[in-house]
């Protein structure tokens, strides 16, 4: 793989046997430089990549993590061994065990680099704005355990992302399937082949070889083709700190991507949730209900309220919905703290089952404490020959508020 900069290797100490693995892998050139020169290193190398060896090194790692994250494509950085926690932008990396792994990792991290850099090399092609703020408020990750430590380990995943909770290794599956992820965390209650199994499968699923995947109980016994597997275990805090660079990075990579395919559509998908933006709903909705009325046909439309004050949930749903819906479907997130769905070619109960389907799949997250609910209250409705775009709309919204009262 080339990339448009070297690799800069932060130590003071000689490369370890991990490191010469970039070079048998053609990442390179691999440029080193000592703890004390490290920032002034990436101002001058400007590299694809930054590798730390920790040994100790842990208090200088914030100037430079924080130097790295004001770079712009992104640039990732990776710290070897560490033993405390590590800033939010330093992927952490056991060198214990196969080298490869090591190769994987960067690969996977140029990558989202070069994703970037084709975001912003696209951006003037048409007004699209980048979501702002840390990528990791928006992310998603599926927590699998039955141990006595996963509650507390929702808890404290869920103070920093979105969790989904699953008690097997099924119901693991049915979200995976189901859900746009940024992470899987992988707790005690499964036996080693339990364990072997499951991530023998993610690595097979070409949809999953890039997730973080944290294992917290089990040793590895082999090496699998998951470039962001890490075995992190210890305290719930600690294992929820340690996954959540990783976490991050995939939450950035998937936040790329809709923007190019906000870009690829001129602009009229909204990069944060993947539905169409609300003047684009606006104008695909009228466009709908006119030519159904002209043609005849069925055409129905759900909304889904959320609580104002939960704009996660709101957000979750239009995830779901841009993964799931049909292709003839599309969608927006209101203003509101509401997401609206039209069903084409669809009479009303049909939309109303598949409503009912979208939002069991929707009740299922839970953020911190579980203080908010994320249950949707679902209406629906059909249109009537009678009907103008805003007349429906405006029966939907009527129906939702006497749902909730």
């Amino acid at each position: 793989m080339s990339q448009a900069g070297p690799i800069l290797f932060v130590s003071d100490a000689e490369r370890p046997a991990v490191v010469a693995a970039l070079d048998e892998a053609k990442l390179f050139p691999v440029v080193d430089t000592d703890w004390a020169s490290a920032a002034r290193a990436v101002a001058e190398v400007q590299p694809a990549a930054v590798l730390a060896a920790m040994h100790g090194h842990e208090p200088h790692m914030a100037p430079l993590a924080k130097k790295i994250a004001s770079q712009s494509p992104y640039l990732p950085i990776v710290a070897l061994d560490a033993a405390g926690m590590l800033p939010h932008n330093a992927l952490p990396f056991s060198s214990r065990g196969n080298p490869d792994r090591l190769v994987a990792r960067l690969r996977a991290a140029l990558r989202v680099r070069t994703l970037h850099a084709t975001v912003l090399r696209r951006l003037p092609e048409v007004k699209v704005a980048l979501p702002e703020g840390d990528p990791a408020r928006d992310a998603t990750v599926l927590l699998i355990g039955r141990g006595a430590a996963y509650p507390a380990l929702s808890v404290a995943l869920g103070e920093r992302v979105g969790v989904v909770g699953a008690l097997s290794i099924e119901a693991a599956a049915k979200h995976l399937n189901t859900r746009d992820l940024d992470g899987v965390v992988l707790a005690e209650g499964f036996t080693a082949r339990v364990t072997d199994a499951f991530l023998t499968v993610l690595a097979e699923d070409t949809r999953f070889r890039s997730l973080p995947v944290v294992v917290t109980a089990h040793q590895l016994t082999q090496a699998y083709d998951l470039p962001n597997l890490e075995l992190i275990p210890g305290e719930p805090a600690k294992v929820a700190a340690s996954a959540l660079p990783l976490i991050r990075q995939h939450a950035m990579e998937a936040q790329f991507s809709r923007t190019l395919r906000s870009i690829d559509a001129g602009g009229w998908l909204d990069p944060r949730s993947g539905l169409l933006t609300v003047e684009a709903f606006a104008r695909d909705f009228a466009k709908a209900v006119e030519q159904t009325l002209a043609r005849g046909g069925g055409l129905s439309v759900a909304r889904f309220a959320f609580d104002p004050n939960n704009s996660r949930a709101q957000l979750d749903a239009a995830r779901i919905l841009s993964r799931l819906m049909r292709q003839m479907d599309f969608g927006t997130a209101q203003k509101d703290g509401s997401v609206i769905v039209v069903f084409s070619e669809t009479d009303f109960r049909t939309a109303h089952m598949i409503a009912r389907r979208l939002s069991a799949v929707m009740r299922h997250t839970s953020n911190g404490k579980h203080e908010m609910r994320s249950d949707p209250v679902v209406s629906v409705d059909s249109l009537s020959p009678s009907d103008t775009a805003r007349s429906l709309l405006a029966r939907l919204s009527a129906d939702a508020s006497r749902a909730a009262s």
